[in-house]
């Protein structure tokens, strides 16, 4: 269910273990007995993720666990990491290249940096939903990246949403583009999100996620930006009760299994382990969406002012001299061309 009907559409250290194998002993008394059987080998993944338990991704690995032994038979067994225990996304994906660790649910960070292109899909005001976004990494750009990611060493077996971000702001309705002329907006400290603030006409603030509550508290930020449901969670809602749903960035997460771990499995635990990553990926953007309907709910509570842009052109048109450096891009030129076209 999306927030707004009415808007148009627009992840013991160890690689895979492998059981040693039982010799079967031949039957006391029989002449000509059959030779020594192997007993079917199983095969342990250890998947790693960052988000704590009760987490959409979380819940729905934790189901894709379930499934994948199901689904084969109690050869393949995934031991699910969650709240990253095992260490934060650069050493998770150190470890998933070194052979340390099977499997991983991660956002885009790592992705991009081993696929180029898919720095395309994290440039704001290009998707309008989720549901745009999924369009396309559920149709041939997804598959382009995953053939890509692939080569990179990533096996991707489903797309999950890493939500929407949208802005709020404390004493200032926003419902336009020239509404953010000298707004202080708290950002991520990413080149894209201060150079997307400033092409708004804004200030980009560069606050520590834990401190945004003291900052609209303290008067040092009029806006930040984030998914409703972290909104809530973080009780940016207590002070911001102007929520402006731009959905400015969209983007997917991927649920990955290394390469080295993959070609171990059979060609029927393979089949096994992409369907069940399919079906987590559905089952994670439903839970993702009754999360967000959840928090909207809790926002209109509280009284918060909900607005969205009625001409998403303007808002890309803003974003052009950002844009236009990927544009002269060849490993990103297609894919912009692809989503602004569709």
């Amino acid at each position: 269910m999306h927030l707004f009907p009415g808007i148009s559409s627009l992840g013991a250290i160890a690689a895979a273990a492998v059981c040693s194998l039982i010799a079967v002993a031949p039957v006391s008394g029989q002449q000509g007995a059959a030779p020594p059987v192997a007993a079917a080998s199983a095969v342990n993944l250890r998947l790693w993720n960052i988000h704590p338990e009760g987490y959409p991704v979380t819940v729905a690995l934790n189901s894709f666990a379930e499934d994948v032994r199901a689904r084969t038979g109690g050869r393949v067994n995934v031991q699910v990491f969650s709240n990253a225990v095992l260490g934060d996304q650069p050493k998770a994906v150190s470890m998933l290249k070194a052979g340390e660790l099977d499997m991983g649910e991660f956002g885009l960070a790592p992705l991009t940096e081993a696929v180029p292109s898919m720095k395309a899909i994290t440039l704001p005001f290009l998707f309008q939903d989720a549901e745009h976004m999924f369009r396309h990494m559920d149709g041939a750009m997804g598959d382009k990246f995953k053939e890509r990611l692939s080569a990179a060493g990533f096996v991707v077996i489903g797309w999950y949403d890493g939500g929407a971000r949208s802005f709020y702001c404390v004493g200032k309705r926003v419902q336009g583009p020239r509404d953010f002329a000298g707004l202080r907006i708290r950002v991520q400290g990413t080149e894209i999100f201060k150079e997307m603030i400033t092409l708004l006409g804004a200030t980009p603030t560069m606050v520590p996620y834990k401190d945004v509550k003291g900052a609209f508290e303290d008067g040092k930020i009029d806006c930040a930006e984030n998914n409703l449901p972290s909104f809530i969670s973080a009780g940016h809602y207590k002070h911001a009760k102007y929520f402006f749903q731009t959905n400015h960035v969209v983007t997917p997460e991927a649920l990955v299994v290394s390469t080295a771990a993959w070609k171990k499995l059979s060609t029927a635990d393979q089949a096994a382990i992409r369907a069940a990553g399919q079906a987590s990926a559905v089952y994670m953007r439903q839970l993702w969406n009754k999360q967000v309907d959840e928090a909207r709910a809790t926002a209109v509570k509280a009284g918060i002012v909900f607005d969205r842009p009625i001409e998403y052109g303007a808002y890309v048109s803003r974003m052009k001299p950002m844009h236009q450096k990927y544009w002269r891009d060849a490993s990103t030129r297609d894919e912009l061309l692809t989503i602004l076209a569709n």
